[in-house]
């Protein structure tokens, strides 16, 4: 197995994962019964799914930076990135931008206003959605991040 197809299928599970992980921060599996079939119990609890979503954020920012320094110092002469490569680069972004700006929150000595702590939340919430959604669409569409 190449190292590209290693780094694509560790990418996808940590995306899995963190999506996965995140949910699992709302209380959905637990409300809708999710958590009772038998092996999934881990999702209704709290600090399981937190600490697992933390380690896949910073797998996440790990790749993205892996990732943006291959490209910088090989990729750019050989290809250039789709308008959804584009797309997408531009939410995950978003996401781990959001994302940092929720863990200082939860720091002692950092005090966010109740709106915009709401607005990181619905933002964060938001730019999932959207990046799932797109990332659904590529790979219906076999819409590549780059093209020769």
């Amino acid at each position: 197995m190449s190292r590209k197809n290693n780094v694509r299928y560790l990418y996808l599970l940590t995306v899995f994962f963190i999506t996965l992980s995140g949910f699992g921060q709302m209380p959905i599996f637990k409300r809708y019964y999710i958590a009772d079939i038998p092996g999934l119990g881990w999702l209704a609890k709290f600090y399981i799914t937190h600490y697992i979503h933390y380690i896949c954020a910073a797998l996440l920012i790990g790749f993205s930076a892996y990732i943006i320094t291959g490209y910088i110092m090989a990729g750019r002469k050989n290809s250039k990135l789709t308008v959804t490569g584009y797309l997408r680069g531009t939410l995950i972004i978003g996401l781990i931008a959001t994302g940092i700006l929720l863990v200082i929150r939860n720091f002692e000595g950092y005090i966010f206003s109740h709106n915009l702590i709401i607005f990181l939340d619905l933002s964060h919430l938001a730019l999932v959605m959207l990046f799932l959604f797109t990332s659904l669409y590529c790979l219906i569409f076999k819409k590549k991040w780059t093209t020769k």
